[in-house]
């Protein structure tokens, strides 16, 4: 397995992460389409490969996450393709709704200068429990500038808390869900990992 940031490569990967994002958060996107091809091809477009990293082995992508500056946006939306694959009515309304979880939603904290935000980080359904978002997130922390480091996980996607916690990753804020019946989510963690010098 290797780890290659996206815009290292001449082949798009961007559809392959894109297959692996709607399995990752098909909870948040059935709302638009329950067709997961459909899916895949309207986000395959929205990937920054300036800020997404991939792990590769066999030409397979098994897993992903972005790291970026917190003013760079990982995800980076187009009304049109979502249109084109999910029809006018409910691209737009991906676009209206996504835009602003995705882009616009401010941190809970101030981004300072050295911190960098991990965000969107998933793995393929055959190759979870396998070290994989470890390796990329590692990865991260040794290839990018950063001295600290922030995340945001949900408090019941208890293996992802885990994993971060094995990385010495710590809860420094806990948000709370304001829609917790519909999202089955209590809180909102953010955890800081911070570089030893």
């Amino acid at each position: 397995m290797k780890i290659i940031k996206l815009n290292a490569t001449n082949i798009d990967l961007r559809p392959a992460i894109s297959e692996i994002f709607v399995e990752g958060f098909y909870q948040w996107l059935k709302f638009f389409s329950k067709d997961k091809t459909k899916l895949a091809k309207a986000f395959a477009h929205a990937f920054n490969p300036e800020v997404f990293y991939a792990a590769v082995e066999n030409e397979n992508i098994l897993g992903f996450a972005a790291c970026t500056d917190g003013i760079i946006h990982s995800i980076q939306l187009d009304q049109h393709e979502l249109r084109v694959h999910l029809g006018i009515f409910m691209g737009t309304l991906a676009y209206k709704i996504l835009k602003k979880e995705f882009e616009v939603k401010p941190y809970p904290f101030e981004i300072t200068s050295n911190m960098g935000t991990i965000e969107f980080v998933a793995t393929s359904k055959n190759h979870r429990g396998q070290g994989v978002a470890t390796q990329i997130i590692k990865y991260i922390h040794e290839n990018t500038p950063f001295k600290k480091y922030v995340l945001e996980v949900a408090d019941t996607n208890v293996n992802a808390v885990r994993l971060y916690e094995t990385l010495n990753y710590q809860v420094f804020k806990r948000v709370p869900e304001t829609h917790t019946k519909r999202s089955g989510i209590n809180f909102y963690l953010y955890m800081q990992y911070i570089k030893s010098t």
